[in-house]
């Protein structure tokens, strides 16, 4: 599909033209983000060819407040095509930030102007969705921060971002895929890091109340994950406070966190000066590995968990089961393997995954019908089969949907965007159809992604 023929024929580009759109220079009150080469130094020599909104640091934290507008002019400074979603905001759907489904990929120094007013706070992330691949895996991942209109009553705040790099003994990139990791689960990274770092420290006042948010922001590692030295509990999970009681992680109970997961920990600090609460990782063939830590600075606070009240819950429209519709989605290998056609996006060069035994045929292809159409205001069960030895973060695009039941597991109800399928389960998941368009609908590991396991679900 050519640039024109998107932008003169698709109902999603004109509501976002509407919005903003492709233009020129922000308003007043925006946030310029300039998508950027960038170096940065993990080892001994610098790392050239990466990507961020700085020359040579992380993507920052973005900050917004629930129900205000938040304006985010993106200016492409690289050569290639780009697009930026917002993962998890239930926001219009000419701002979601997919190409060819949403809007046009940005071309080199072109500006796009996302403009949206988030429904729900919480903790969120944003990524490229063109050129995935090689612009996440080489740094284009960071997390945004949407507050609560009501202070919740914290001493601090602390962001960790989860994510690998593919390096070699030099610095320099290695090949972010590989077709074996692709058609597997996906291909690893062997430099780990929380923020761009390794094992960093943070400080924080001793005995104080810290709001730990922790997000996978990986192209392919689930981790399994738990905290050591603190007293603390879950208060959020994918951006929605928790209306149940969660069990903690521990070191023989880990947590799994797929790649587009999120979890907010209420933390209290250790009382004592020097004392360290850590975030732990338990990595195949390795010993537990620290990923952050938070150090207690000061005379204590003194503060306890109880003094802090629920957080408020946001406004997701429960679903009505007994009325509801069901789907059956099912996702695994598939007997074809041509090349998708992914435009100006970007190509891994095969198909080998499939949602209903039909792989993606790519982000450009013409005459692709949804998945599923859905009726606005209605309640559908989404039954998600998982017919592959292989995990799979299946995330939706622009809704909030809460699991059910599974046939290996007892499933928490939490609301959430992105469902970690185990191997060889059918997990049933309820949601509103309340948000208008075409939502993407793809497994978050984005080799499984690119190579045939998305599609988008349509809402009318």
């Amino acid at each position: 599909m050519k640039r024109r023929e998107f932008l003169l024929g698709s109902g999603a580009a004109a509501g976002a033209l509407g919005l903003g759109g492709f233009g020129l220079a922000a308003s007043s009150g925006a946030q310029d983000l300039v998508i950027q080469p960038a170096s940065f130094r993990f080892r001994e020599q610098m790392t050239t060819g990466m990507v961020s909104l700085s020359p040579n640091a992380p993507p920052p934290v973005l900050y917004g407040r629930q129900g205000e507008v938040m304006k985010l002019p993106v200016h492409n400074a690289t050569a290639d095509y780009t697009a930026m979603h917002w993962h998890g905001l239930r926001i219009p759907n000419g701002m979601d930030g997919v190409p060819y489904l949403t809007q046009m990929p940005m071309g080199a120094d072109e500006v796009f102007n996302y403009e949206f007013t988030p429904p729900d706070a919480g903790t969120y992330w944003y990524h490229p969705h063109c050129m995935t691949m090689e612009q996440m895996a080489h740094g284009l991942t960071g997390v945004m921060v949407i507050a609560e209109p009501e202070d919740p009553g914290f001493d601090a705040d602390q962001v960790i971002n989860l994510r690998d790099f593919r390096l070699d003994e030099e610095g320099a990139f290695l090949p972010a895929y590989t077709a074996r990791g692709a058609a597997r689960s996906g291909t690893f990274g062997n430099v780990l890091t929380a923020n761009w770092l390794d094992s960093p420290s943070y400080e924080h006042p001793a005995g104080g109340l810290v709001r730990l948010r922790v997000v996978n922001t990986d192209t392919t590692r689930i981790y399994k994950l738990h905290l050591e030295g603190t007293e603390a509990r879950i208060i959020a999970w994918d951006g929605h406070p928790v209306e149940i009681e969660v069990q903690m992680p521990s070191a023989k109970g880990p947590m799994l966190v797929g790649p587009g997961q999120r979890i907010d920990f209420a933390v209290t600090m250790p009382p004592e000066e020097g004392k360290t609460v850590d975030l732990i990782a338990k990595i195949p063939g390795q010993k537990h590995r620290i990923m952050a830590q938070l150090r207690a600075v000061g005379q204590s606070l003194s503060r306890d968990l109880r003094e802090l009240k629920p957080l408020p819950l946001n406004p997701v429209a429960k679903p009505d089961l007994a009325n509801a519709e069901l789907h059956e989605f099912v996702f695994g290998w598939t007997p074809e393997g041509g090349a998708p056609n992914d435009g100006f996006c970007g190509s891994l060069g095969y198909s080998f995954w499939s949602i209903n035994r039909t792989p993606w045929p790519g982000d450009a292809a013409k005459d692709v019908g949804p998945l599923a159409t859905l009726e606005m205001g209605k309640s559908y069960i989404l039954r998600l089969r998982n017919e592959s030895p292989n995990l799979h973060p299946i995330h939706l695009h622009g809704l909030a949907f809460v699991p059910l039941r599974s046939n290996l597991r007892k499933l928490p109800p939490l609301m959430t965007d992105t469902m970690l399928l185990l191997k060889d389960e059918v997990a049933e998941i309820a949601l509103v159809a309340d948000n208008p368009g075409d939502w993407a609908f793809h497994c978050h590991v984005i080799e499984h992604q690119k190579t045939g396991l998305t599609g988008y679900i349509r809402v009318v």
